[in-house]
């Protein structure tokens, strides 16, 4: 073959390499880019006294609303307001703990109360994930929060104390997701949205882009509204907008206008392997996701069906589905006699058609509940969505006397929620969709899935972990002694209801999962009542004085950890030798010492231990120091 040849087969070799190189960089883009997300962590704060998931699914499954008279603490009295003065409000929202995120009471005073609720419920979506959040700094992890700036920039700087030079980062809406990122040293993307009341819907779609792309490995994405003025209650009773008592009467043919209310939710979102690869609980998957906007409408904040229409079939389009496949949609809802007959005929169009009659799309709101969230109401539906494919129950919409006439629904298989249901058994997963369309015109329209069942363990259970049938600690931790004690005291109140969990379970958790803090107690026992009893020993004196097994103090921070080992003379014959048939992890690190020590001795370190025939003698220096090495490294 000439040299000429040569060069042409070389060049078409390389050229089919190249080809396949491509080819298989663009499956693995493809796959990315329709991989299921898992939700794995949820932190949330909404009226009625909602600190935690657990609160709101009590909330919702007993049929309450969370309406109230205006808050006391922020001088509304002085406004008029053409309404009712009702709404869902976070009466304690201005209640915030600086120290525990090493802020300045000062820099706290001037931050706007989102800021605060934001660091609150994204520490505890992460806890509940699992995930410590100290061990987070410097990863690429994103934050895409929904939100927009309220008054009370303008409401610290005129105030007497003034904002004390913190005020650029104290109200804008930038700083929503900038601030947690911040604190907790993460260099993912952090973006806030503002599209109105899809804000948050919209976040958590670009933190699925942005997770699919492999932008970012962890994202946080929610949304909050604190209302520091009364002002969209005047506002809207003018447009004729508000529902008479303050209540989101959604579909009904009694609905009225919209009702307002507050909250904060914030999810902790990762790659479905990832999730399982990291051992996270996963509380449902992410199948899909859609956004686009109304266009040239009939008037900017009049809502477009047939944009609708369009976002909940790209959104089905993205997860691979068809509108069958979906059980149940957590609707937009506000109650207006607009809005909701252009919702509701959407979902007929789109929902409603092709599935069987004894199987149709059920439809609810949690805004009956809570009122309409603004920028916090597309992720308060997804959160109450998750609650509902958990626990296999369609919730009750409230305020529903009938459905509204407005809407022909013998147009579609569609059906409202005006009582509970459990969720009907199909053939697959159960899905839900969840809409949030802006009064700006941005759509969002997100598909949800139930969690699959856990993997198999890749080895035996009684290999993965140790086969402890000792004492158990059970560590707490906090900024200070008035902190730990409550923690103290939520986790027994905890324990005591979940009788599934396990000390061990727990005890790994509390160690593995939770970041250490200053403050500190551990409580010791094989027995799970006394266990909780030392809980609440810390939780009563702080000290758990008088208690068995509970041990308290503050630990220094100036310093790092170091292990002293013990010297010769501290040994048995016979130590260790148990551990090594029950502890995995000990028995590893014991066979390491030995290959390490293999070179240098001319005995076998495991053979010693066991006291196999044969064996030098523990008297021996040369073997006895080498023992305690390995022991004291092992343990």
């Amino acid at each position: 073959m000439n040299s000429s040849m040569s060069e042409v087969v070389d060049a078409l070799r390389a050229s089919l390499l190249e080809n396949e190189r491509l080819r298989q960089q663009n499956q693995r883009l493809t796959t990315a880019s329709a991989e299921p997300l898992a939700i794995v962590g949820i932190g949330c704060r909404y009226p009625g006294g909602v600190r935690d998931t657990e609160d709101l699914w009590k909330l919702i499954t007993e049929g309450r609303d969370a309406m109230s008279g205006f808050p006391v603490d922020r001088g509304w009295d002085r406004w008029d307001i053409p309404t009712a003065r009702t709404g869902a409000f976070l009466h304690d929202a201005g209640d915030f703990d600086p120290a525990f995120f090493r802020i300045s009471p000062r820099e706290a005073m001037a931050m706007d109360p989102q800021q605060r609720l934001l660091l609150e419920t994204s520490w505890e979506a992460l806890e509940r994930a699992g995930i410590d959040p100290a061990t987070l700094k410097g990863s690429r992890t994103g934050v895409f929060i929904g939100g927009a700036p309220q008054e009370y920039g303008a409401l610290v700087m005129n105030s007497a104390e003034g904002a004390g030079g913190y005020a650029l980062t104290g109200a804008p809406g930038s700083v929503l997701s900038g601030r947690i990122s911040y604190v907790l040293g993460l260099e993912g993307p952090a973006v806030t949205v503002d599209t109105a009341c899809s804000s948050s819907l919209v976040a958590l779609h670009l933190a699925i882009k942005s997770l699919r792309t492999g932008e970012c490995d962890l994202a946080l994405a929610g949304g909050v509204l604190v209302l520091v003025t009364p002002s969209i209650f005047a506002e809207f009773s003018a447009t004729g907008g508000s529902a008479g008592d303050g209540r989101c009467k959604a579909f009904a043919a009694s609905a009225d206008g919209t009702g307002w209310g507050e909250g904060a939710g914030v999810l902790a979102v990762q790659r479905l392997s990832d999730a399982r690869r990291d051992g996270h609980p996963v509380l449902a998957v992410i199948r899909g996701s859609a956004v686009n906007q109304d266009g040239a409408s009939n008037g900017l904040s009049a809502p477009n069906g047939p944009s609708q229409q369009r976002v909940i079939r790209q959104a089905l389009a993205n997860a691979g589905l068809s509108g069958a496949d979906v059980d149940m949609v957590e609707a937009h809802g506000t109650g207006t006699t607009l809005g909701d007959p252009i919702e509701a005929e959407a979902l007929l169009a789109t929902y409603g058609q092709d599935r069987p009659a004894d199987r149709p799309l059920w439809l609810g709101t949690l805004k009956s509940n809570i009122g309409h969230t603004q920028a916090a109401a597309g992720v308060s539906g997804v959160i109450k969505a998750v609650l509902s494919l958990q626990h296999g129950l369609l919730p009750k919409t409230l305020h529903v006397d009938e459905p509204t006439p407005q809407v022909d629904w013998s147009a579609g298989a569609v059906e409202l929620l005006t009582q509970a249901r459990e969720w009907p058994e199909t053939d697959g997963p159960r899905r839900a969709g969840v809409s949030s369309f802006g009064i700006s015109g941005t759509n969002a329209h997100v598909i949800l899935e139930q969690a699959p069942e856990p993997e198999p363990a890749e080895v035996p259970e009684a290999e993965g972990r140790p086969a402890l049938s000792g004492p158990v600690p059970w560590l707490v931790s906090a900024r200070t002694e008035a902190a730990l004690r409550a923690q103290a005291a939520r986790l027994a109140e905890h324990l005591a209801g979940h009788p599934e969990a396990t000390p061990l379970d727990v005890g790994y958790s509390l160690a593995r999962t939770r970041s250490a803090f200053e403050q500190r107690a551990v409580v010791v026992s094989a027995d799970r009542d006394e266990l909780i009893a030392g809980l609440r020993s810390v939780a009563d004196s702080g000290d758990g004085a008088g208690a068995a097994g509970v041990v308290a103090g503050r630990a220094t921070t100036d310093s790092g950890v170091v292990f002293v080992f013990p010297g010769q003379g501290s040994q048995w014959v016979g130590m260790a030798a148990e551990l090594l048939d029950s502890a995995p992890v000990f028995r590893t690190r014991m066979e390491e010492c030995a290959q390490a020590l293999a070179p240098h001795v001319d005995w076998s370190l495991l053979a010693v231990v066991r006291q196999e025939e044969g064996t030098p003698s523990w008297s021996r220096v040369d073997v006895v120091q080498p023992v305690l090495w390995a022991v004291m490294v092992s343990l």
